[in-house]
């Protein structure tokens, strides 16, 4: 019944049963807010949530029958981030188990497909109440909880190589765009460039650590398509303390190869001293709210 993110927002402590049903009947008495939606077959999907920050905090989930009586199915908890991540094409899709969604877009600056946990569920159900969407082109603001995470120092880099590398960036967008409409040519150039870089790195591994070779990335983590192991350069840090527990969680502001999204972890789970301009490292839950 624990949820693995649970620590992430400051309640490493409450690991049990117990403890988490006190929690949880915490955010049903006393909720920051509450929203309803009527289903098609008249009962009501709800959702309680309890801020134990001003950025995060414990949703319950479930639905009132036809009784009145509380049918819990799941909780989660949740970290609101701040910025707009990117506002594309979104493809949602119900999960098997629970009545929540997973959103899914292509991002050329990370080259994957991004999968993240839905947080404003209810506020799509509102709209599939209307009309049958599953494909929205709207801003998301992608958000992560971290179960640990490492702090880095930054790669050193002058100001030419700056200007250089976003030349490249935005010369490597354009060729992923092109190629994913066709253009057989700017395939050809990426690949080509694909294997200079391996090349080159497969050059400078054998004498440098691959962290002053690897500046910053988003990829896949684990059998979870949720999942992701990420390095970015902190743009902005903030300690906070939960309000329940006492404990100290960073929220941090990462740039992952352009895509800026903001993360949260626990003090007690990271490894050394987050500052601005200073990489961090670790393995997240990413979620996202969508502006409908």
């Amino acid at each position: 019944m624990s949820h693995r993110f649970l620590r992430s927002i400051g309640f490493s402590g409450s690991k049990n049963r117990k403890d988490i049903k006190k929690i949880l009947k915490l955010v049903l008495m006393s909720p920051t807010e509450k929203q309803y939606v009527t289903l098609p077959d008249d009962s009501i999907a709800v959702e309680y949530r309890k801020d134990f920050s001003d950025s995060f905090g414990i949703a319950v989930c479930g639905e009132f029958s036809d009784d009145a009586d509380f049918d819990f199915e799941f909780y989660y908890p949740y970290f609101r981030g701040q910025y707009v991540s990117t506002t594309t094409e979104i493809e949602l899709e119900r999960m098997a188990e629970t009545e929540s969604y997973e959103g899914v877009f292509d991002d050329t600056r990370i080259g994957i497909s991004i999968i993240f946990r839905l947080l404003n569920r209810l506020d799509y159900l509102k709209i599939l109440m209307r009309d049958d969407v599953h494909s929205v082109k709207v801003p998301v603001t992608l958000s992560g909880l971290a179960e640990a995470g490492t702090i880095l120092l930054p790669i050193k880099k002058d100001k030419r190589q700056m200007i250089q590398e976003k030349k490249d960036t935005i010369e490597r967008n354009k060729l992923i765009a092109d190629a994913r409409a066709g253009d057989e040519d700017a395939l050809e150039t990426l690949t080509l460039k694909d294997i200079d870089i391996y090349s080159t790195i497969s050059r400078k591994i054998m004498s440098e650590d691959v962290f002053t070779l690897v500046d910053t990335y988003v990829m896949p983590f684990g059998l979870e398509c949720d999942m992701y192991s990420v390095m970015g350069e902190i743009l902005d840090v903030k300690k906070k303390e939960n309000d329940l527990s006492g404990e100290t969680v960073y929220t941090m502001t990462l740039n992952c190869n352009d895509l800026v999204f903001d993360i949260c972890v626990n003090k007690a789970d990271l490894t050394g001293e987050p500052l601005k301009g200073r990489r961090f490292k670790g393995n997240i839950w990413l979620t996202g709210k969508i502006d409908f």
